[in-house]
């Protein structure tokens, strides 16, 4: 089986490396057979210099320049420029679990699943560094979304997901611009009946670097995908 790991980023001149290297040297560690595919956002610092000084020194890492700005058409180029059976989503300023992702990867195999979906709010969770405004909002948000899905699922917006990679253009075309992108996979794989399980997982916050997500930007954009796939779901459902 093999493994597709994508790195959304933007203006992470002080972490990149670190996440890369770490991505590399675990991956290699537990024998996958894998390639990491680095998405940079327009940024304007030194990630992009780093990005491909790194991919220059490893054969399985790949770097693209976004064709449009925001993370939605940067998951659209990176799931289109995949190669490999599975595709996950794993931060680049290192808040997402190694290990965690390891699990993602073993369970999806043995068990046939199309996604495997990590929560950081469950009993066996492990969350640090949560800024508290941050986390009330996703806590009321989330809970919107699994009431309207009714589903058990309470952490939609969380990126770090593996998904199947057919699974993931079947969804095409994906409309979400931004950081939404991330609420509109999960949606549509429950709402398009896929085969999933909820698997608690750990968090940290950032240690260096700045937080991209801005939560007066990006609300009426959630809110815009929230509504999208339910209606898609309410048109098309007898197709799914």
């Amino acid at each position: 089986m093999s493994l597709s790991v994508y790195i959304p980023v933007y203006n992470e001149q002080d972490i990149i490396l670190d996440t890369l290297n770490d991505l590399k040297d675990y991956l290699k560690k537990n024998n996958i057979d894998f390639e990491l595919l680095i998405v940079d956002d327009f940024s304007t610092d030194n990630s992009k210099l780093i990005v491909e000084n790194f991919c220059s020194k490893n054969k399985n890492a790949f770097y693209f320049k976004n064709t449009k700005k925001g993370l939605g058409a940067s998951v659209n180029l990176a799931i289109q420029k995949s190669k490999k059976k599975y595709f996950a989503i794993f931060m680049s300023d290192k808040s997402d679990n190694l290990d965690d992702l390891i699990t993602y990867y073993n369970i999806i195999n043995y068990k046939n699943l199309d996604a495997v979906f990590g929560s950081r709010f469950l009993s066996d969770s492990k969350i640090e560094g949560y800024p508290i405004l941050k986390l009330i909002l996703n806590r009321i948000f989330n809970l919107i979304v699994k009431i309207l899905l009714l589903s058990n699922y309470n952490d939609f917006t969380n990126a770090f997901k593996i998904y199947k990679r057919e699974v993931l253009l079947s969804f095409f075309p994906i409309v979400s611009e931004d950081f939404n992108i991330f609420l509109e996979l999960p949606m549509k794989t429950i709402l398009r009946l896929h085969k999933y399980i909820i698997i608690p997982i750990s968090w940290n916050g950032r240690a260096k670097g700045k937080s991209k997500f801005y939560i007066k930007e990006l609300g009426s954009k959630y809110l815009f995908t929230l509504f999208y796939c339910l209606l898609e779901k309410i048109l098309l459902g007898k197709k799914y």
